[in-house]
């Protein structure tokens, strides 16, 4: 008998569990050492007061196989927010038993219930089964927006000009 898959909401105790999947989808995305944050770093932006970053938790049973962090942003056509999925990763020996597909619709509900206009998110354009998926439950590319970014030193540069 197979477990159940459930999501719920992340807590302070669960930092390690996302540091460890951050690192795990690092590898995964082919960016191992881009990882700079660490459990103090989490519990500070994902669990203080005002954090603005939220994560969830997907577990089989009792054991931890997935993650998702996910903020709120602004559509000023639709004058309603939008819920931006930053991560999204289940465990490479866990994935084909709908741990995705269950966090993908707890978010979805989740932007429902705040009445968000959009669920947003990017995929890598290599990422052939994540495209594959996000396709199936009827999702749709963006692909006329660019993604642009400013960080580190330019960041810093730009600022102080």
């Amino acid at each position: 008998m197979s477990n159940k898959i459930s999501i719920r909401p992340a807590v302070p105790s669960d930092a390690a569990t996302i540091l460890h999947f951050i690192n795990e989808l690092a590898i995964y995305e082919k960016e191992p050492d881009a990882v700079k944050t660490d459990e103090n770093a989490i519990l500070k932006t994902l669990f203080s007061e005002g954090a603005t970053a939220h994560s969830v938790i997907c577990l089989e049973g009792d054991t931890a196989i997935g993650f998702a962090v996910y903020f709120y942003n602004y559509s000023t056509w639709l004058g309603k927010n939008g819920l931006y999925l930053e991560d999204l990763y289940v465990s490479a020996d866990s994935r084909g038993k709908g741990a995705g597909k269950k966090i993908m619709q707890y978010l979805a509900k989740q932007a429902l219930e705040k009445d968000c206009g959009r669920f947003e998110w990017v995929v890598l354009d290599w990422n052939k089964p994540a495209i594959d998926f996000y396709d199936s439950i009827g999702a749709k590319p963006q692909n006329e927006w660019i993604i642009y970014r400013l960080t580190g030193q330019e960041l810093i540069d730009f600022a102080n000009q």
